[in-house]
């Protein structure tokens, strides 16, 4: 009997990838039954009429929490992951400063666990969760999709066989569509609670690592604050500053602020400049650059949706198959899966000390962000948001030690 999956969690991602990702592992036999939870009934019951799921998965269904329209009821997730068969995986996707006490609810369930990024807005509950799910032998991965995009990869490869030299000095940014701002983001990636960088820039602080190796040694980041429809404010413009351990410096600016209108789903690019072998060197993603363009008859459904659009063939998409219904495809989809075969992998070793010895070798290998080979990101966020309040100061952030004994951490109040 497959192990069974509860996404909590059932906004934007879960019905764009996480959702689509789960029904299509669970029709090639690796995921075995689906729970959805949120706090109302009525967004687990809007995944539920989504049109694009019915027509993608026919016949795949979820078992949605809570099961009537009531009060908000935040804690049932708590239920539901004691409630489980042990081994099974929670799928955390909910805004970023609720992650921490889900993920250790899990934990102390005994479940694995998938999160969204970034893991933790603070170096020590990264740290706890890390060493809580160690002592357990559960597996817990980031979901930093970027990671499996094909670019990324490649560029990896060819920067660690030295065809780049050293990188200097890069820029990189990704601004989502304006109507983001009319979403639930309105009503959590406040002041008080996030910034643009936090949400979205965390993916290039990833994602810089994971091609170089390098790690942040400092970081400063400018807010600028806007309102949101409901009144709310938020920083919902950032640029971003980060200093690394070679002296290098990477600029990073988000923000909720592409054009409705505009044909693509955002704007992102990365470039970085780098210096090696008596020469210079570049390393240039232009991820805004589609290569399709189309020009529909009608309006199509849907915020942000344009008659002339140049939609991405890479982060996500549905294709034909021999089959029924669709199939998805690109980086967002092979990111998921990586990480539930992660999963599968740990789950299945039959003591403790191989599960342990299976997350070890995942932590080193690289390829998946783990707490304890990613814990530089939720350096930055803690820096980030330290500075973002303190009027874009300069915040430096510690060079990783080696735990290999992986002791405990208190959470300070």
């Amino acid at each position: 009997m497959m192990p069974t999956v509860t996404l909590i969690g059932g906004g934007m991602i879960s019905h764009d990838q996480l959702l689509p990702s789960l029904y299509q592992l669970q029709r090639l036999g690796r995921v075995g039954e689906i729970q959805v939870c949120a706090s109302r009934h009525e967004t687990v019951a809007a995944l539920r009429r989504s049109a694009t799921l019915a027509e993608a998965f026919p016949g795949h269904t979820f078992a949605g929490y809570p099961e009537a329209a009531g009060d908000p009821q935040p804690e049932l997730y708590s239920q539901l992951l004691r409630e489980m068969a042990p081994g099974g995986l929670a799928v955390v996707a909910v805004p970023d400063q609720l992650h921490y006490a889900m993920i250790m609810a899990a934990l102390a369930a005994g479940q694995h666990v998938l999160a969204v990024k970034p893991l933790v807005l603070r170096e020590a509950e990264a740290e706890a969760i890390e060493r809580a799910a160690y002592d357990a032998g559960l597996f817990v991965g980031i979901e930093y999709h970027k990671r499996f995009d094909d670019r990324s990869l490649m560029a990896r490869r060819k920067y660690r066989e030295g065809w780049f030299g050293e990188f200097r000095l890069g820029a990189a940014c990704l601004f989502e569509k304006w109507y983001y701002r009319h979403s639930n983001f309105q009503n959590w990636c406040t002041k008080e609670n996030s910034d643009a960088f936090s949400y979205i820039g965390c993916h290039y602080v990833d994602l810089v690592h994971f091609i170089t190796g390098l790690f942040p040694t400092a970081v400063s980041v400018h807010g600028v604050t806007d309102s949101y429809p409901n009144g709310n404010e938020g920083y919902l413009w950032t640029d971003a500053r980060v200093l690394w351990n070679n002296g290098a410096c990477l600029n990073v600016q988000n923000g909720l602020g592409f054009p409705d209108e505009a044909p693509g789903t955002n704007t992102q690019a990365l470039t970085l400049y780098c210096a090696g072998g008596g020469g210079g060197a570049l390393l240039a993603h232009s991820d805004q650059y589609r290569g399709l363009k189309y020009s529909f008859v009608r309006q199509p459904e849907g915020a942000g949706a344009t008659r002339y659009a140049e939609p991405s063939p890479d982060y996500f998409q549905y294709v034909e198959y021999n089959g029924p219904g669709f199939a998805p495809v690109g980086y967002g989809y092979r990111s998921v899966e990586a990480l539930v075969n992660a999963w599968l992998q740990v789950a299945a070793c039959p003591t403790l000390e191989l599960r342990r010895e299976a997350i070890r070798a995942l932590d080193q290998r690289g390829l998946i962000a783990t707490p304890a080979n990613s814990r530089f990101n939720e350096q930055v966020m803690e820096a980030g948001r330290a500075s973002i309040q303190n009027g874009g100061a300069q915040v430096g952030i510690p060079q990783p030690a080696s735990n290999p004994d992986r002791k405990r951490v208190t959470i300070a109040e």
